[in-house]
């Protein structure tokens, strides 16, 4: 029986943002990964630096009868840029051409009709909030923490 859509959400989002021609050379990566200063573009899907939670998620029925459930989804998302030198603002804008891409893979397309749908997962997602990170690590490095937030009913 079904008892969430987390992981068919999480799994979705990772597939739209990899089949993402904008980011073939990003790392999309599922979860965390270790410290790795030679990428210099990537985007962690249920994972961000200071987030308590991979997903979070609130769950009610959705009627008398108790028959289905409204899901509401956060996922939790960090997109870095790192620079091999001072320049903040190139790795800033980096950064939020990154976050860009991820708020126009959340939008339909005749490509993706159902991008907004994580391809028919939950009702609806959209990007809801962010929040900008900057560094001095080996070079610039700018990170934006970010939540992707839906609703599903199961």
């Amino acid at each position: 029986m079904l008892t969430s859509r987390v992981p068919a959400a999480v799994d979705a989002l990772l597939e739209i943002l990899r089949d993402r021609p904008a980011l073939e050379d990003v790392a999309v990566v599922d979860g965390p990964s270790p410290v790795n200063t030679t990428t210099r573009r990537r985007i962690h899907i249920g994972w961000s630096p200071t987030a308590e939670s991979a997903v979070g998620l609130q769950q009610s029925f959705n009627g008398a009868g108790a028959r289905t459930r409204d899901e509401a989804l956060t996922i939790t998302g960090y997109a870095e840029a790192r620079i091999g030198d001072k320049d903040m603002k190139l790795a800033r804008d980096q950064v939020f051409a990154l976050v860009g891409e991820i708020e126009q893979a959340l939008r339909a397309s005749d490509a993706e009709p159902e991008a907004p749908t994580l391809r028919g997962t939950v009702l609806w997602a959209h990007l809801t909030t962010g929040d900008l990170l900057q560094s001095v690590t080996e070079g610039s490095v700018a990170g934006v923490e970010f939540t992707v937030t839906c609703q599903a009913r199961i």
